[in-house]
């Protein structure tokens, strides 16, 4: 029977998808339009509900670190963590920044700069290079990672605390299980977040080939056709596919790790050879304003004046996240075995937003500085040709092609390793959960998501990827009930976990007691540690 789902998810799944995309790539124009006005319907009227959701994840996740369920690990009590701090977070990283972060950290605080959020202040002016510094830091910060932090953290516990497969239906199995007829909905929510991870990948995968032939024709003068879009995808296609076939322990591992090396020695270079005490101090105040402002900005709405930004920004990136949230949440589960929810907590909502900071402080502070110093021309730059913008920043600076060669191939080898990374959670999700999806499904879905950017590269460009994308989008409005939902049964298994240790270190230490406060923080802690406790025969039992 198992099987049998197995196959229904997958195939019920391929098919949508395929539905999708061929109407998609037959009526571009027709369904562009159509998404993207669902999508600014679904952002005018739920906006606030989305505001509110990630805020309430971001206290959720920070109140769970720190109480009495922090120390429970992700895995047996006596487990480790299976990857190396470094290694973790570059996988962290890889997963739920990508290319995004390279090309959006100096254009988006320079959009903000030319256009301040909410029309607080007049564009091209020192305080509105303040607000762009602070904004940006708040949409690349800790609310981006709380609803891929939520669905990594429950698809962990179920996986490698209760030894079930890592699947949204198998979360809510123990609710579903006493209504019969919900339950039957198991599989379509699994063909759900399928179908909703898949198009948001392509999505990006195909944004990101439009963005690279545009930094090639910045930089070496190449054309920006489909036949070249064709030539990028095909080579990205090799790359990822001989990555998947060497697994998530060698292929997505190193090529992450040289990610994070790249990315460490491209900003260090642009921060000691750019404006290096203006970037520190941008660094600084802009930390400074994003935590003074956190509250404020984290549900700011626009209710008595006319502004679109929240919409077309955070509302957005919120939508977008949410969407996201099955296959990032997956794949950092997948990474996490071993570590406590506190650490698990606090390495995915504070190291990858703080290098974010640094990444947006470095870019985006250099890119502001030079334009308020002097008519660089990065502003027009960012207005007329985004994807051209960074390496026109380059143009400014000393070895400007390495610089641009540089950043070329890291934005490749970051949609290598998304790619790859997307190919092996879908292939898990259409596998039950199975922690080694087989080969076979993994080129399967390999090649459908090279099939789905060709295709909408051929027949709509961008537009057609912008309807994919918006489509995506529209899920993250039900997907967040969902969550919800996996919340609840996350906080009741957790009493029950807890419970259960309490019950059987009681039983077992019965003869030796200790008081009940000493009682609780040992049964959190290693067994094997409590045995060692020089004085644990000496202790007198008072239990609860």
């Amino acid at each position: 029977m198992g099987r049998f789902v197995n196959q229904t998810v997958f195939i019920a799944s391929a098919l949508v998808i395929v539905i999708i995309v061929a109407v998609g790539a037959i009526f571009p124009q027709g369904f562009g339009d159509i998404a993207g006005r669902l999508l600014n319907a679904t952002t005018y009227y739920f906006g606030w509900f989305y505001l509110i959701s990630v805020f309430g994840f971001v206290i959720f996740l920070f109140t769970l670190a720190f109480s009495k369920y922090g120390k429970i690990r992700l895995g047996p009590q006596d487990s480790r963590p299976t990857y190396s701090f470094f290694s973790w977070v570059s996988m962290l990283l890889a997963a739920g920044f990508g290319v995004g972060l390279v090309f959006y950290g100096m254009a988006e605080p320079m959009s903000h700069y030319i256009q301040p959020p909410y029309g607080d202040f007049e564009g091209a002016t020192p305080e509105a290079a303040r607000y762009a510094i602070q904004y940006s830091f708040f949409n690349w910060g800790i609310h981006q990672w709380a609803a891929f932090s939520v669905v990594g953290l429950i698809i962990a516990y179920y996986q490698f605390r209760k030894g079930q497969a890592g699947m949204v239906s198998n979360v809510l199995s123990s609710v579903t299980a006493k209504r019969p007829k919900i339950r039957k909905l198991g599989p379509v929510l699994d063909i759900f977040a399928v179908v909703a991870t898949v198009m948001g990948v392509a999505t990006s995968i195909g944004l990101a080939v439009l963005q690279i032939n545009g930094g090639l024709n910045a930089v070496f003068g190449v054309s920006e056709s489909v036949m070249w879009q064709f030539i990028i995808m095909g080579a990205m296609f090799v790359c990822y596919m001989i990555s998947t076939t060497t697994g998530l322990d060698k292929g997505i591992k190193y090529l992450s790790n040289l990610n994070l090396a790249l990315c460490f020695a491209l900003m260090f270079y642009v921060l000691f050879t750019g404006p290096t005490v203006a970037i520190l101090e941008t660094i600084t105040l802009g930390i400074g304003d994003y935590l003074q402002n956190f509250i404020g900005m984290s549900l700011r709405m626009s209710p008595f004046e006319d502004s679109e930004w929240a919409s077309t920004w955070t509302i957005f990136y919120w939508a977008w996240v949410i969407a996201w949230s099955p296959f990032v949440g997956t794949f950092v589960a997948r990474i996490s075995r071993g570590r406590t929810i506190k650490e698990y907590v606090f390495g995915v909502l504070i190291v990858p937003p703080l290098l974010a900071c640094l990444w947006i402080g470095v870019f985006g502070g250099a890119a502001i500085q030079m334009e308020l110093t002097g008519d660089a021309g990065l502003a027009q730059a960012t207005q007329d040709n985004l994807t051209s913008a960074l390496f026109q920043m380059f143009d400014l600076m000393p070895f400007s092609n390495v610089l641009s060669v540089v950043a070329l191939f890291l934005i490749f080898i970051f949609l290598v390793t998304s790619a790859d990374s997307a190919t092996y959670i879908v292939s898990q999700m259409t596998d039950n959960g199975s922690l080694n999806p087989p080969l076979v499904k993994r080129i399967i879905w390999g090649v459908l998501i090279a099939a789905i950017c060709l295709t909408l590269l051929s027949a709509g460009g961008e537009n057609g990827l912008k309807g994919l994308q918006s489509a995506a989008v529209l899920s993250a409005l039900p997907f967040t009930f969902i969550l919800y939902g996996m919340i609840l049964v996350m906080i009741r298994e957790l009493r029950a976990d807890r419970k259960a240790m309490l019950t059987a270190l009681y039983r077992r230490h019965s003869e030796t007691p200790v008081g009940a406060d000493a009682f609780e923080a040992e049964t959190l802690a290693d067994e094997d540690r409590y045995r060692r406790a020089p004085d644990v025969k000496n202790r007198r039992i008072n239990p609860r």
